[in-house]
């Protein structure tokens, strides 16, 4: 009888350890944002673009929350649902392009910044880019140009999305650098595919 009291005592001690290391990784986790405060959200679009609409400076507001569609895992796998939710791949692929600019080839037309990528979802771009102001909370667009920059990065974020099940032509985001494997152009500007990040 003592050996089974033994038994069920170090049975609990273990399962209530596991259960504090549990609610300790929960807790220590980064917090999920799942709704943006409405000044915040306002204060995302007040975003600068330079006279040619290629590059600009985002909101201070951005650096005051931390850069958080950047660095999130969260966000970059909201992100990842918008781009397949609004058929990104439709014309962009998997990130190799198709009736839109590939995101692989090191060349972005409109700067591969924040700012401008989401400029580019925002206001849409000539050439077939079309505006999504009016379809996604600013939220979703600095989500989905948080993922689309991870797509053709150089440096992978450690908390980059993985690949889904499907058939891929190309790494998945948290094992870039995707753009290494295709052919580079020369560096600097070219005035035919813009500039490269």
């Amino acid at each position: 009888m003592d050996e089974t009291r033994r038994f069920n005592w170090l049975a609990a001690g273990t399962l209530l350890c596991m259960l504090l290391i549990g609610a300790w990784i929960g807790w220590a986790r980064h917090p999920r944002q799942y709704r943006t405060d409405p000044p915040v959200a306002s204060a995302l679009d007040q975003f600068k673009l330079m006279p040619d609409r290629i590059g600009g400076t985002p909101p201070d507001v951005y650096f005051a929350i931390g850069k958080p569609y950047e660095a999130t895992a969260f966000d970059l796998s909201q992100g990842k649902r918008l781009y397949s939710w609004f058929g990104c791949s439709g014309c962009h692929g998997d990130g190799r392009g198709g009736t839109g600019p590939s995101f692989l080839d090191g060349w972005w037309f409109y700067g591969s910044e924040m700012v401008s990528v989401v400029a580019s979802i925002r206001d849409g771009r000539p050439h077939g880019m079309p505006s999504y102001g009016n379809k996604m909370t600013s939220d979703q667009i600095w989500q989905l140009a948080g993922y689309v920059r991870t797509i053709g990065s150089y440096s992978p974020p450690y908390t980059a999305t993985s690949r889904n099940d499907d058939k891929h032509t190309r790494p998945s985001e948290n094992r870039a650098p995707a753009a290494g494997l295709f052919e580079q152009g020369p560096a600097g500007v070219r005035s035919d595919r813009g500039v490269q990040p």
